[in-house]
């Protein structure tokens, strides 16, 4: 880890040392509208200066932002920071990841993908693109642009009960010869098969072809505020190598996404 992220991330987690500080951003990172010092000052049964005191504190390393209007101070959460957070914590412990945990679900079955798959490959992909966190994408790719981007050997299907549940994909992440071991993963399960194992099935297999390839590295690009996700592949064996603030914009909004990755043993 960067000496200047080891700092900054220092930074956040001694600023959570307090207890009532913890549960200051709490409350203000829950309240859809900016918080008053008064209002806090309530809500944790503190004096009005110890509340202030704390406030001082977590604007300091970026966890909320304060503004004053007339005489009363005014405080909302850095969604940027607090979202970070998680991140800088999988960052410091990462490293420690190793090995995967995962196991198929019973009832998922997987298969190679076939030309006949590419009308519900899409149709999935399209509710990945309505939930908001599975891409950037706005609107489907064509048959043609998936096919010329992904690794033929690397197109899965997940089944259950004999009905297309989810689709996993390698991408090369270079044209370059000396990264042909290297290659970027995707995993979309359908609305109707979510919370079924349909994605940790479509991981467990993924990461075995990958290493029977010979696939040295996969990585994840992942939205942090898709937490279930960033957990599942850890139990793969990624790991997280760092979050990419701000890394391009997503219907006007700028947001930031998490890069994982898996070594080959």
């Amino acid at each position: 880890m960067l000496t200047d992220e080891a700092a900054k991330y220092a930074s956040w987690f001694a600023s959570l040392s307090d207890p009532t500080r913890v549960r200051l951003l709490h409350h203000v990172a829950q309240s859809r509208t900016p918080v008053t010092v008064g209002e806090l000052t309530t809500l944790l049964g503190v004096s009005q200066s110890t509340c202030s005191h704390h406030v001082r504190k977590l604007a300091e390393v970026g966890f909320v932002h304060v503004q004053r209007e007339g005489t009363t101070t005014l405080v909302t959460v850095n969604q940027a920071c607090c979202t970070g957070l998680p991140h800088a914590a999988d960052a410091v412990m990462g490293a420690l990841t190793t090995g995967s945990t995962l196991t198929p679900a019973p009832g998922v079955t997987i298969r190679e993908m076939t030309a006949d798959d590419w009308p519900e490959v899409r149709r999935i992909y399209g509710e990945g693109i309505a939930a908001g966190n599975a891409t950037f994408e706005t609107e489907v790719p064509s048959r043609r642009t998936l096919e010329s981007k992904w690794l033929q050997d690397h197109r899965w299907i997940a089944e259950v009960d004999n009905k297309t549940a989810g689709w996993a994909a390698a991408t090369p992440v270079s044209p370059r010869e000396c990264y042909a071991g290297v290659a970027e993963t995707s995993i979309y399960v359908s609305d109707a098969h979510q919370g079924k194992g349909v994605g940790k099935t479509l991981l467990h297999h993924q990461v075995g072809a990958a290493d029977e390839a010979g696939l040295w590295t996969l990585q994840a690009v992942i939205f942090p505020e898709n937490r279930a996700s960033i957990a599942l592949h850890h139990k793969a064996g990624f790991r997280t190598v760092g979050l990419r603030e701000r890394i391009a914009q997503q219907h006007g909004t700028w947001r930031d996404t998490v890069l994982l990755e898996r070594r080959r043993p």
